[in-house]
């Protein structure tokens, strides 16, 4: 199983899925969580759901395939030869995973299950039966997500480092806590900023 060309075709399908995942999330963070507040109240209901519905679609499934790959590239090229985290690309390499399998268990478990909550609740807006949107929908998805942005830069950090950069345990600490407050302060920042400083 673990040939070249089923090396290179399971390595590209993770690029694949996971440029498609951490671009989707910097894009819910980055422009959609600033750009929706300021559509209007009125025809919200019409563009969220339109946009929001497709992006979460890409979102999630794209982050279980890129798990999925990223798995079975740790078990290929650690694992299967005994190196679970014996070596510091394996020890760089296993905790990227960790921090990936849990934004993957943020995106399904707490981002897209609130999401869906609040598109049903826009596709009443108008009927007979409107649904309230519960605040909490919102500020859960919210804070999952920007979570898993803060996740990503040390995710990233390690998914490349493993074969470029390996790391000791102290040096996966001391960077991925450095990254994680790049990747923090990226958040806050984009969110303070007018949104026409651009």
């Amino acid at each position: 199983m673990g040939t070249p060309e089923v090396m290179f075709v399971i390595r590209w399908f993770h690029f694949l899925a996971g440029i498609t995942w951490i671009g989707l999330l910097y894009y819910l963070n980055l422009v959609n969580v600033r750009f929706v507040p300021n559509i209007p109240a009125e025809v919200r209901p019409q563009i969220v759901p339109l946009n929001l519905g497709r992006v979460l679609a890409w979102f999630r499934h794209s982050a279980w395939v890129t798990v999925l790959m990223g798995f079975l590239l740790l078990y290929l090229v650690y694992w299967q030869r005994g190196d679970v985290v014996t070596s510091n690309g394996a020890k760089t390499i296993f905790i990227g995973m960790i921090l990936g399998s849990i934004m993957a268990i943020n995106v399904w478990f707490i981002i897209w299950p609130n999401q869906k909550r609040i598109l049903n609740a826009m596709g009443t807006v108008g009927t007979a039966n409107p649904i309230t949107a519960d605040p909490a929908w919102g500020r859960n998805a919210l804070y999952a997500s920007r979570a898993n942005f803060t996740m990503s830069f040390p995710m990233l950090l390690f998914m490349a480092g493993s074969s470029h950069y390996p790391l000791d345990w102290s040096g996966i600490v001391i960077l991925g806590l450095i990254a994680a407050a790049i990747g923090a302060f990226v958040w806050n920042y984009v969110q303070r900023m007018n949104p026409t400083a651009f």
